[in-house]
């Protein structure tokens, strides 16, 4: 049985003044109650911070260059079905689709010369086995391709009269499915702590310095979405911020999970405008 939830958490459970989906809150609610997650997660955070640092310096020195993409997936899927508890698993296939969505949207609607080569993201995972073949390196890419083939932007004075949504996939959580197993017992963030090490491991350094700036995009995507919907206060959901800057991994755990709440939010928000648009 889990504990009750503290004043603040009361507080923040009915706080709709961000644009969020009821059942996001309620995953994230639960994996902050996990007791675990303040026990476990300060530790993992200090000893996996120092060896990601040296992992990073490792990995930087004149020595060949080497990956191992389906390994790294096939360990991030093998631990997130044994050990890592449910709640945290669905937040993580809900970021693929809040996210997948999100490109999507800027795909449909920005008017650039460049539309007909782009294809629509397709990586909306269902379960943590999906995931074998929707890697977090192809989540990676397509962010970065998407950009890439949309070319410079074109600065919209007026919002769009017409929203295209026809490659908007809307989150329905009966589709995810989850195994719950009794040796699951890691929260989201003590879940990614460990991960850090082995992604910069396993990646070369170039596409790990990549992932990890990628967040920085955040908000390059709510000015766009913002310019196309009419709604300038999108740029102030994005904690990660101005891309042409490049960081190490350091605070790297908070720019993650800032980066999902990002795509909550614009998801949320999205979804509502799309959904009002039915009526």
């Amino acid at each position: 049985m889990s504990k009750p939830y503290s004043a603040m958490m009361r507080a923040i459970a009915v706080d709709n003044s961000l644009p969020i989906e009821k059942v996001a809150v309620e995953l994230w609610l639960k994996d902050l109650n996990n007791p675990l997650r303040w026990i476990v997660r300060p530790v993992l955070q200090v000893i996996f911070v120092m060896l990601l640092h040296l992992v990073w310096l490792f990995k930087r020195l004149p020595l060949p260059a080497f990956s191992a993409h389906q390994l790294l997936q096939k360990l991030i899927c093998w631990f997130c079905i044994h050990f890592v508890k449910k709640e945290a698993n669905l937040l993580i296939l809900r970021h693929y689709a809040t996210e997948s969505n999100i490109l999507n949207f800027l795909i449909a609607n920005s008017d650039t010369q460049h539309n007909e080569n782009l294809k629509p993201v397709n990586l909306y995972p269902k379960t943590i086995q999906d995931m074998l073949g929707a890697s977090f390196v192809d989540h990676d890419q397509h962010l970065f391709d998407t950009f890439a083939d949309l070319g410079e932007w074109q600065k919209l004075y007026n919002p769009k009269s017409h929203i295209q949504w026809e490659h908007w996939q809307p989150i329905n959580m009966d589709e995810f499915e989850v195994e719950e197993r009794r040796t699951q017992f890691l929260d989201f963030e003590s879940a990614h702590a460990l991960f850090m090490c082995l992604f910069c491991l396993l990646l070369t350094k170039e596409e790990y310095r990549d992932a990890i700036n990628g967040f920085n995009l955040d908000q390059s995507i709510a000015i766009r979405i913002g310019q196309i919907i009419g709604d300038p206060s999108l740029s102030n959901m994005a904690y990660n911020q101005y891309p042409l800057y490049f960081v190490g991994p350091w605070n790297l755990g908070q720019r993650f999970l800032m980066h999902g709440f990002f795509t909550e939010h614009l998801y949320a928000e999205l979804e509502t405008r799309r959904t009002k648009s039915l009526t």
